[in-house]
């Protein structure tokens, strides 16, 4: 029995570990082979907020992918670096030779009410989360489009549907990111390339595993702890979770990305244990 993925091959952007190492491991599971990129390094705004993967991160996705007999391009490139990421899926289509499709998940998450948010933090948070994915959208398009077609999906969140206290950047970020699909959906479906985006909530990854956004779920602690903030964790979601794990988002991209879901294109898919409804 051939995987849902057998023979195709898809870019995935933050791929060094947490959702995006889920989903290239999770997408060759079923038979496709992977073009990972990752910036494996720090920003500015985010470093001390939570540790940033690193080169070693993205070559134990490599591992992963390879312990899986599927093959693997790794590169190191900044989405906010149009440049790069179009060298990136350049080098991956010599060694793959196609491109069928992307998963933009690389993002990034700081905190602060937005009226107090600096400058830098909040362009750096538009740059990443917002342009990084129309960056990825442009390096891989032409491919899909000269290839006969393919599948896109963009990781939004919950706080592409919704406002959430402390994130009005990434708020606003992932807000963009479901404008952006949805215009690509309806352009791109002449040439059969299908656009949707994954809507987590809280996913148990770096990102909310910190001081940082466990002083978000347990204000006025002066030392929060991810004990003290499962309960504002879960009064987030309907289902009484604290978080998911990134392989339930990666089944919701595999989805999408597989022809099961060949008639889906503009949809904005929860994956959210009920978050988008309370």
């Amino acid at each position: 029995m051939t995987g849902r993925m057998e023979g195709k091959v898809v870019l995935v952007t933050g791929a060094a570990r947490g959702q995006g190492r889920a989903h290239a491991v999770r997408l060759a599971q079923e038979g496709a082979d992977v073009v990972a990129v990752d910036l494996c390094d720090g920003i500015d705004t985010v470093v001390g907020k939570y540790p940033p993967a690193t080169r070693e991160d993205l070559d134990e996705t490599v591992a992963l992918v390879e312990k899986l007999d599927r093959r693997i391009v790794a590169r190191v490139a900044d989405v906010r670096d149009q440049a790069a990421l179009d060298a990136a899926v350049a080098d991956g289509i010599a060694e793959l030779g196609r491109l069928d499709g992307v998963v933009a998940n690389a993002g990034i998450a700081s905190y602060g009410r937005a009226w107090e948010l600096d400058e830098t933090t909040w362009q750096d948070m538009i740059d990443v989360n917002l342009t990084g994915v129309w960056h990825t959208a442009k390096a891989a398009i032409p491919q899909l489009i000269e290839g006969g077609g393919g599948a896109m999906v963009f990781t939004s969140s919950i706080g592409g549907f919704k406002g959430i206290q402390q994130v009005g950047h990434y708020v606003s970020a992932k807000h963009g990111v479901v404008g952006l699909m949805r215009n690509l959906a309806n352009e791109l479906a002449p040439y059969r390339v299908r656009v949707n985006t994954v809507h987590p909530t809280n996913v148990d990854t770096h990102m909310i595993q910190n001081p940082g956004t466990w002083g978000m779920f347990a204000p006025g602690d002066p030392e929060p702890t991810q004990e003290k903030a499962i309960p504002g964790f879960t009064s987030l979601n309907a289902l009484e979770i604290p978080w998911i794990e990134s392989v339930d988002v990666s089944n919701a991209v595999l989805f999408l990305l597989s022809d099961e879901a060949r008639y889906i294109t503009g949809a904005t898919l929860p994956v959210d244990a009920g978050a988008a409804i309370k």
